[in-house]
């Protein structure tokens, strides 16, 4: 009798203790993860979302690009994220990733333009690059002026690069090789010299130098822009968003003779611009409590159209045409 009643008594505390691990495992909030450059831009709908609506205001982390793909595509469920920002498209071996944890449907949101800028203080030089200076300033191996042939980077200064520009030490400060700022760059700015100076693969053509003079400072762009607080001969590589922000302290370099501003980077004239994304898996629709309507809430127009309270923050808009695009995709979609 007496075992009865325990063994009665152990299946019921374990029946407790494995509901409440289960209960754990709920979510009542939304996850979001990926590019410190959307982060801006998602914080601000995920404060609206959460003031404007019976939803509670999702929780957004900075991971980086490639380290939010990798978190978002590791599986379905209450562990995973809902969402993943991104500074740059998702790559094929990511949505592979996904798909062999089950994440079949990943949904695209193209929610507008971001520019990528080299900075530094205001009270510092003025710089005026082109992007085969700064290849030659950032690149693990460089042709020999000689004859050609590639060596490690010996310049030590902008002006060994070329004589017009500052007698100052090169210092950069930039993103890991996590971040989608990171990719962005070595694709829009480093590759093309990189192509035209020497014969190394495009793979390589994205290696910078590591003897000081490229420095990595973490996923945060805002780390970036302290850093150059206490270094006026430093530049920094961030988001234009990032420099709208603190305009106050720092000031852009031009590339290829253009300035990066709205004007500049909506045109096309500024070289060095790319999309902005935020992602989400179908899979996780009816899983956690307003995931249909925080999608909503992204694609309004409200958002990111060309009044979109996004744009406050530096977001450079869609056209009608994309923004239209967009909505009629994410709409069927859920």
């Amino acid at each position: 009798m007496l075992r009865s009643i325990l063994l009665t008594f152990f299946i019921t505390i374990l029946s407790v203790d494995s509901f409440a691990f289960f209960e754990s495992k709920q979510r009542t909030h939304l996850q979001v993860v990926g590019s410190s450059t959307v982060y801006p831009f998602t914080a601000v709908i995920a404060e609206t979302f959460g003031r404007d609506t019976e939803f509670k205001t999702p929780i957004i982390e900075s991971t980086g690009t490639g380290g939010g793909f990798k978190l978002f595509c590791s599986g379905i469920g209450y562990d995973y994220p809902d969402f993943s920002n991104a500074s740059r498209r998702i790559e094929k071996s990511e949505v592979a990733r996904c798909a062999e944890h089950g994440i079949k449907e990943v949904v695209e949101i193209k929610i507008g333009y971001d520019g990528i800028v080299l900075a530094n203080l205001n009270s510092g030089k003025k710089f005026s690059l082109t992007k085969d200076q700064i290849f030659l300033a950032l690149a693990q191996k460089v042709p020999n002026k000689i004859n050609g042939e590639l060596i490690s980077n010996p310049y030590q200064k902008w002006s060994e690069i070329n004589s017009k520009l500052p007698n100052t030490n090169i210092t950069i400060y930039g993103p890991p090789t996590t971040s989608g700022t990171r990719d962005a760059f070595i694709e829009l700015v480093m590759e093309e010299p990189c192509k035209k100076l020497t014969k190394i693969s495009k793979k390589k053509c994205g290696v910078m130098r590591s003897d000081g003079h490229f420095i990595e400072a973490g996923e945060n762009d805002n780390l970036i822009v302290q850093k150059l607080m206490h270094d006026s001969d430093a530049l920094g590589i961030f988001g234009f968003s990032f420099l709208e922000e603190n305009h106050q302290i720092i000031k852009s370099a031009e590339i290829d003779g253009v300035t990066p501003n709205f004007e500049s980077i909506v045109s096309g004239a500024y070289p060095v611009s790319r999309p902005l994304f935020i992602y989400f898996k179908k899979e996780h629709l009816n899983l956690v409590p307003g995931m249909k309507e925080f999608v909503q809430e992204i694609v309004s127009k409200n958002t990111i159209g060309k009044d979109g309270y996004l744009l406050q923050k530096g977001l450079i808009p869609l056209t009608d045409l994309e923004i239209k695009k967009v909505r009629d995709e994410v709409i069927k979609a859920l």
